[in-house]
């Protein structure tokens, strides 16, 4: 069966890889690498829920996950670190992969459909699609923020092949994404993957895929 349509993830596929981003917001404020990481983790075990995950899902704003993360830190860092400037730091950290970004023009030109997925946070929505033609290249975005569910959970995947509509199934997918339990979902979901590492080795994969079985 030829593949009828792309669904590319966001961070880390159509941009650097996100660590860049991380290590940057550490740098600014001054913190040694891996202690935001720690923070998280030490909420998430005190609340059954990881604060990222939650502001993917929507059900915290960004201002409350701030304030959650900066309270954390106060004691490990015997004074409160500014994280207000986090999203800025963030994207300004972050650069377009114009391969990739290329490469999936290219596929909407050949007609295939093209999806865009991804897991981000409600008031980062003008950050990115600044960032990029979102709308000129893919015909569906789903924002993990705006749904209430994020990848690798089964019903984000469901929805975005249920808005490209006209009968696409699982196996019609081509799916990219830099996480790779990501990627494994999307296969257990029946869709073809591509686990993206880099440029070098992700964009062969993804040509092939699409000429394997006839896609034009």
């Amino acid at each position: 069966m030829a593949i009828k349509a792309v669904i590319s993830d966001f961070g880390g596929v159509l941009t650097s890889p996100l660590l860049g981003s991380f290590m940057a917001l550490q740098d600014e404020i001054g913190i040694a690498p891996g202690t935001l990481g720690r923070a998280m983790q030490r909420i998430a075990e005190r609340e059954s829920e990881h604060p990222l995950f939650e502001i993917e899902r929507g059900r915290i704003s960004e201002a409350d996950f701030l304030e959650t993360l900066t309270s954390e830190l106060e004691p490990e860092l015997g004074h409160r670190p500014e994280l207000h400037r986090f999203s800025e730091i963030y994207f300004d950290a972050l650069e377009v992969n114009e391969p990739m970004l290329g490469l999936m023009r290219d596929v909407r030109d050949r007609g295939l459909r093209t999806a865009l997925l991804t897991n981000n946070i409600r008031e980062w929505e003008p950050l990115w699609r600044a960032m990029l033609p979102v709308d000129e290249i893919f015909e569906v975005v789903v924002d993990s923020a705006f749904v209430g569910v994020r990848k690798p959970e089964r019903e984000i995947y469901e929805l975005t092949i249920e808005r490209l509509g006209d009968g696409i199934e699982p196996a019609d997918c081509l799916f990219v994404d830099d996480v790779e339990h990501n990627v494994d979902a999307a296969r257990d979901l029946g869709m073809r993957a591509v686990h993206f590492q880099s440029n070098e080795q992700a964009i062969p994969e993804i040509e092939a895929a699409l000429n394997e079985r006839g896609s034009n």
